[in-house]
């Protein structure tokens, strides 16, 4: 006999999770109202930075090369800065998988946070969960389907135009760009991009849902590296629910305290049951936890059935002993590990944030000639100079240099070694560096060379090693 093939992707079964009241439910109401909140209404906050600069707060001005976040302004060779906050991002991904499991998953995922807005709006139009269930295993589209199905698609599709505009909002003037998309004067590539992003919210939020946890996310693949025996997760305390059955108000009878009310599965996102062990589709949002609580207080017994739990606290309630607190599990080698690498970068972007500069140069040596040799013998080097004045206004900056030789520097197109830079941009300034002839720099291979700039307004310095080639005779 052939042994039977095994199914690498299972066809959907939609899933009609429950409504449920508790901690952890208003917990994620919480955090998903905070999400959306800042999604939708960062881009419409207002910061002046003067008359030349934009007065977005949060703006990514790509066309400008420049990321806006309130009082401070990255540029494109500062993105070490980007970097660094995606470090961050990772290691407190990393802390709060070793703690806590899949919380990111259960609350903070974009995927969850407009699911859950999703299933709210669904669960608004058709009805709770018998409702929604009914209304599905109906297999004549009637007037009443019909006109519930296309209700809740009109939402889901605003609600994805809304996401898609957001999103564009991110990367021009949000008032701006609101304006030219209501009259159709706005680039096609915003309207393409809201697009693309309403139909990837409206499939993702509205029918892939859990497959996307489950199929096409790699962080439940990851996880495991992440946790322990003392992270806690959503667990079943199995000792004390089984044998299930139906409840029982017999003393002697030796029945657990689970009477497979299947609340548990009936409000989960994903459709499984808990009381199986952890498994990969689990985002650890901890609703079985609020379901099983409210059954507990009904038939009055502890809460806890379902709980918060790491498998050490198991092995010592098997034998009878507490668990160990909750510190214990949080504050250990690896999370404090994460913890020390995560503000050590934090602390470390700070003080390069703190410390650069309003005035900043490169400077590129033009090699092609190395050099070239003047009709009195002196020996002169070209650089190109670029200027970076991060101030508001236009700014006057002199250039000079510093060497063991007396150098010449001139400014190609100028009088002076004097050059205004508009506000907030750069200037390419090509330079030239003249040694003497006779000098030590134009008889040797090359010598050290310092060209340095000055804002002439408030004295501020920048300068930058470089090389000067001589003839080497």
């Amino acid at each position: 006999m052939s042994e039977p093939q095994l199914e690498l992707y299972a066809a959907r079964e939609p899933v009609f999770p429950k409504k449920v009241y508790g901690k952890f439910r208003n917990l994620k109401w919480a955090i998903l109202s905070f999400a959306l909140a800042v999604y939708y209404l960062v881009p419409w906050i207002r910061w002046d930075r003067g008359p030349s600069l934009p007065d977005q707060a949060v703006l990514l001005d790509l066309a400008n090369r420049r990321f806006y976040f309130f009082w401070i302004e990255i540029w494109p060779h500062e993105f070490y800065f980007v970097a660094g906050l995606l470090v961050m991002a990772g290691l407190g991904l990393f802390l709060f998988t070793s703690a806590l499991g899949r919380v990111w998953c259960g609350y903070a995922c974009p995927q969850t946070v407009w699911t859950d807005l999703f299933i709210l709006v669904e669960r608004w139009i058709e009805g709770d969960r018998n409702a929604r269930l009914r209304l599905h295993r109906q297999k004549k589209w009637d007037l009443h389907k019909l006109r519930l199905r296309l209700t809740k698609w009109v939402v889901w599709a605003l609600i994805g135009l809304a996401t898609g505009g957001a999103w564009v909002f991110y990367f021009t003037d949000a008032p701006t760009l609101l304006n030219d998309l209501l009259h159709g004067t706005a680039h096609p590539v915003a309207y393409s991009t809201i697009f693309i992003m309403a139909a990837i919210t409206f499939g993702f939020g509205g029918f892939a849902r859990e497959q996307i946890c489950i199929y096409a996310c790699p962080w439940p693949r990851i996880q495991a590296a992440m946790i322990d025996e003392d992270t806690l997760i959503v667990g079943y305390r199995e000792w004390r629910g089984e044998p299930r059955g139906k409840l029982s108000r017999d003393a002697n009878d030796e029945q657990g305290d689970c009477i497979d009310c299947m609340a548990c599965v009936n409000v989960c996102p994903m459709g499984i049951d808990i009381r199986d062990g952890q498994q990969l589709a689990c985002i650890t949002c901890a609703l079985c936890i609020d379901a099983c609580d409210e059954t507990m207080d009904r038939i009055g017994k502890p809460r806890g059935l379902i709980d918060y739990m790491a498998l050490t606290d198991e092995s010592r309630e098997r034998e009878g002993k507490a668990p160990k607190p909750v510190w214990q599990h949080v504050f250990r080698p690896r999370t404090i590990m994460y913890t020390t690498l995560w503000s050590l970068v934090g602390v470390l972007l700070l003080v390069a944030l703190f410390m650069r500069a309003d005035v900043d140069m490169t400077v590129a040596p033009v090699r092609k000639p190395t050099f070239v040799t003047l009709s009195d013998g002196s020996i002169r080097n070209v650089y190109e100079v670029r200027l970076r004045n991060k101030h508001g206004e236009a700014r006057s900056f002199q250039l000079g240099v510093e060497g063991e030789t007396a150098f010449k520097l001139t400014l190609e197109g100028a009088e002076a070694d004097v050059i205004v830079v508009p506000a907030d941009s750069t200037k390419l300034v090509r330079t030239y560096v003249v040694a003497p002839k006779g000098s030590e720099a134009a008889a040797s291979e090359r010598v050290d060379l310092l060209i340095w700039v000055q804002d002439t307004g408030t004295g501020e310095r920048a300068e930058k090693a470089t090389i000067f080639n001589g003839r080497a005779n």
